[in-house]
């Protein structure tokens, strides 16, 4: 796996001083579009799968299942919560480009295990406005991962609930835990 720390720091790679972190992912991009070539996929997963996984940085998610491009649909967020959003690209997901399968990847030391739903309070009172959505911060990962599985199996928009499998990731030895449903 290939981090920020073991990117080279050379002259090719190197951040112009009035550079940003952008600007690195930009100059980035020249180099790949360099050598791309179109792969002549379609949308649709092809092992009509969609994943929906926590946006940590540690977790490659493609390298952690052995995945390849094209192979799944990726949905990313703050600890890998089903919330609205998630249900809508799901639903998008199975219903317009064929998924029939939902693995659910939530893992261990997860950011929101340490902050509460007052989170939204201290915004107000930051910014003058609370926000609309929720923290969905959890103490056990376990029950999270339940807790998801259950909002999927029960929306009435998906079409597939009968293969819905929810993970715990380790983050310290890159292994998978399967959470029972009960």
């Amino acid at each position: 796996m290939t981090t920020s720390a073991s990117v080279p720091t050379g002259p090719d790679s190197a951040i112009a001083p009035s550079g940003t972190v952008t600007d690195r992912l930009v100059d980035a991009n020249e180099r790949y579009a360099a050598a791309f070539t179109d792969p002549g996929m379609d949308a649709r997963p092809v092992l009509q799968v969609a994943v929906v996984a926590c946006m940590d940085a540690r977790i490659d998610l493609h390298a952690a299942l052995g995945l390849e491009l094209g192979d799944c649909h990726t949905i990313r967020n703050a600890g890998g919560a089903v919330t609205d959003d998630v249900i809508r690209s799901l639903t998008i997901s199975q219903r317009k480009l064929g998924t029939r399968s939902v693995v659910l990847i939530h893992h261990t030391g997860c950011g929101l295990e340490s902050i509460t739903e007052d989170f939204r309070g201290e915004l107000e009172l930051e910014v003058g406005q609370r926000p609309a959505w929720a923290v969905e911060s959890f103490r056990d990962v376990d029950q999270d991962v339940r807790q998801s599985m259950r909002r999927v199996r029960t929306s009435p928009f998906l079409l597939h609930t009968d293969d819905v499998r929810g993970f715990v990731f380790d983050v310290r030895t890159g292994l998978l835990r399967e959470i029972d449903p009960a």
